[in-house]
């Protein structure tokens, strides 16, 4: 029942070329920075990312974007991340672009073992009907491979369209306490994605702030129970401490 590893890459040991990964956070919130620094150590290429943004230049899984490891995201959100936009307008990176809700909601029923739902949202739009461009020819000049077409179906009157669930080959979190059995408690805006995540990875990989013994969580307060974890990193007080922030805004004094 001890999940611990001794290290971060002793945890992401076993992550090989062409593995799916699903990586929790939210622009840099609650992101997972010192796994995916492993991965990056590790040097494995040509990973199907799954993740609500691929971080920023230098940041998050940016840092993999930008070492060319990653050859297809799924995710909502481009953002201010130019390396992302190059290699996809480039025809260097696949991107299956999702509604952030349905993207949320695919993981989560990846994670229940539900295959596929049916949902309201993207009907009437190319989401549904197809043409989203995934991949773009090389230098970008034409769109070598479209999103299909997707079913759709009325219930009550109103049409829905057919959505899958994901699952993947493993899911990178971060969460801010953990016990030794891998049960997690987020910390606010950084819950975000990571417990969908979690469920949607067949060995979730957990770095934690702190680590405290089994029976120290009270029940009530755990986010996430330990049967989705499969391994545990303790994080340094100096990672525990670096959260990046990805726009700071001030006002003038």
């Amino acid at each position: 029942m001890d999940k611990v590893q001794p290290s971060a890459a002793a945890a992401v040991r076993d992550i090989a070329d062409g593995a799916s990964l699903a990586v929790g956070g939210f622009g840099l919130s609650g992101v997972p920075d010192t796994l995916i620094q492993a991965v990056h150590a590790l040097g494995v290429a040509d990973l199907r990312v799954v993740s609500n943004n691929c971080g920023v230049d230098g940041g998050g899984l940016g840092v993999l974007l930008a070492a060319g490891r990653i050859s297809r995201v799924t995710g909502s959100y481009v953002g201010s991340n130019k390396e992302f936009a190059r290699r996809y307008l480039s025809g260097e990176l696949e991107v299956e672009l999702v509604p952030q809700g349905t993207l949320a909601e695919r993981l989560r029923a990846g994670g229940c073992g539900i295959p596929a739902f049916f949902t309201p949202a993207g009907v009437g739009t190319q989401v549904a009907e197809g043409g989203l461009p995934w991949r773009y020819t090389p230098g970008g000049a034409s769109v070598a491979v479209a999103s299909p077409a997707k079913e759709l179906r009325a219930f009550d009157g109103r049409e829905y369209v057919l959505e899958r669930g994901i699952t993947t080959d493993f899911a990178l979190v971060r969460a801010a306490r953990g016990d030794r059995h891998g049960n997690l408690v987020f910390h606010k805006a950084a819950r975000n994605f990571n417990p969908l995540a979690a469920m949607a990875g067949r060995v979730t990989i957990a770095e934690v702030e702190q680590l405290v013994e089994p029976g120290e969580l009270d029940p009530d307060e755990i986010h996430l129970p330990g049967v989705f974890v499969r391994r545990v990193v303790e994080l340094t007080p100096q990672q525990a401490a670096a959260k990046g922030i990805e726009r700071r805004t001030v006002r003038t004094r």
